[in-house]
């Protein structure tokens, strides 16, 4: 159960706040609800937590009658060391930069939103408050969501507001992360051994999972619209329900939180890697549709027909097609998140678009107000927050250059041999982002540098190891 019981702010209203708009900065919202939660629910356990560039939950866990007194009375300010928004998977620290050898390592603050609190039904007795990165009472600007909320205030400026609808895929595995860490990563299992893409007959302890973690969600406030097989051994996906952009990204962020946990529980781990293995890719693929300052749907040429784009959704096409080649570290941030990105693969290999057109990298979709943009690139490795960012600068950019988008494609995208083909590795996609003067200025240099630090982190990781591909390739042949 969640504590917000009518949703989140309007968009506008969020992004002044994170912004630090306004003569004041940011001030932390009152504890009563949290209190409540607590005596309610009988919450012995508080996670304040917030989202790191990865997206995921960093922060620490805290007694709950002790937070509550303590955020009450005033007498905690919440710190946490500040390369927790700066570090790679592993969480290594580069060498420059904000979060660094070189700046000390220091803190930065939380500022706990308890209005954002939430009951976790996959962990006992226990409750999240989630928390924005905060340097000097402002909102941190190379904080994740001050990073999105950004973009939404400039898109309201443009007097046009983003909502999203967001589909999962992942992978799920017999056997713990435990023991696949203890087995070498080797030997994996899929929890499905073969292809049941929309099957209905899944095994039961795959049901069983399946079962639980839509209860569990639920009892968080955040129900999933459905899960389904998906077309690899062992694969799911998670469709949520269509929301405010930041409050689907946080919804994203526990979702995974809760599929990691709710597996550990049965035995099982879960996989959010974009190619966990040969031949396979797990997507995230966002639903973005656009409303005007009075809520109305501005995608449509036709509200009626509701299957044309309008001049301004043709704008927000070429926009997307003209900023996502220049900021793909935001949607396919690692190495591995490139080998997913294959012709024929279901996963988008140029940067084409077309109606109801998987091969696509936008898929344009639904009728009437129901129209939508589907932006398949992203793979289930991204934080949402930070792939957001990206899709809409790009739809601000092509809304604000009045840009005109190539021609529709039909058929085949990956045969489109006039549409630009996505990068092809983490270093490709990296020079282009760090050399690109749209996306300095789209994102404000001081992101783009902050984020391809991060980026690089995870080249310089992979540059020096020795893979099992290479010895089976080299060790005899060579």
């Amino acid at each position: 159960m969640t504590s917000r019981r009518s949703g989140h702010p309007k968009t506008a209203m969020r992004a002044a706040r994170y912004c630090g708009a306004g003569s004041s900065p940011v001030a932390a919202s009152p504890t009563g609800l949290l209190h409540r939660l607590v005596a309610d629910f009988g919450i012995e356990t508080v996670l304040l937590a917030a989202v790191d560039v990865q997206g995921r939950l960093k922060g620490k866990e805290y007694d709950a009658a002790w937070l509550v007194d303590r955020l009450r009375s005033g007498r905690l300010a919440p710190e946490m060391c500040g390369y927790v928004i700066g570090t790679d998977l592993g969480m290594t620290a580069p060498h420059a930069g904000s979060f660094s050898w070189e700046s000390g390592f220091g803190d930065i603050g939380l500022l706990p939103d308890t209005l954002r609190a939430r009951v976790l039904p996959w962990l006992p007795s226990t409750a999240a408050v989630l928390a924005d990165p905060v340097s000097e009472g402002w909102p941190h600007p190379l904080a994740p969501v001050t990073v999105l909320a950004k973009q939404q205030q400039r898109l309201a400026g443009v007097g046009l507001t983003a909502m999203v609808g967001i589909e999962t895929e992942f992978v799920l595995y017999s056997g713990t992360a435990r023991d696949a860490t203890a087995a070498g990563w080797r030997g994996l299992r899929p929890a499905v051994w073969d292809n049941r893409d929309y099957a209905l007959d899944l095994p039961t302890p795959v049901r069983e999972f399946s079962r639980r973690l839509r209860q569990v969600l639920a009892g968080a406030g955040l129900p999933v619209e459905a899960v389904k097989g998906e077309g690899a051994a062992g694969q799911l996906e998670v469709t949520f329900p269509y929301g405010e952009v930041t409050a689907m990204c946080e919804q994203h962020v526990l979702f995974k939180h809760a599929a990691k946990t709710t597996a550990d529980q049965r035995g099982m781990a879960a996989s959010f890697m974009a190619a966990p293995s040969t031949g396979v890719g797990s997507g995230m693929h966002l639903h973005v549709s656009l409303h005007d300052v009075d809520g109305r749907p501005v995608l449509a040429a036709d509200p009626q027909d509701g299957t044309v784009l309008s001049e301004l959704g043709e704008q927000a096409v070429a926009g997307l097609l003209t900023v996502l080649p220049d900021t793909a570290p935001l949607w396919a941030p690692y190495v591995n998140s490139y080998k997913r990105l294959q012709p024929h693969s279901f996963a988008p290999a140029r940067f084409a678009w077309g109606r109801d057109n998987r091969s696509c990298a936008v898929r344009l979709v639904g009728h009437g107000r129901s129209l939508r943009l589907e932006v398949r690139l992203p793979g289930a490795d991204a934080n949402p927050m930070l792939t957001l960012a990206a899709v809409l600068a790009g739809i601000r950019h092509g809304v604000e250059a009045s840009l005109k988008p190539p021609p529709v494609t039909r058929g085949d995208a990956y045969l489109n041999r006039e549409a630009l083909l996505v990068p092809q590795c983490l270093a490709e996609a990296l020079a282009a982002f760090e050399t690109s003067a749209l996306a300095g200025e789209l994102l404000d240099e001081p992101v783009v540098a902050h984020l391809a630090r991060v980026a690089r982190l995870d080249l310089d990781h992979h540059a020096a190891r020795v893979t099992d591909a290479e010895l089976e390739r080299g060790l005899t042949q060579a």
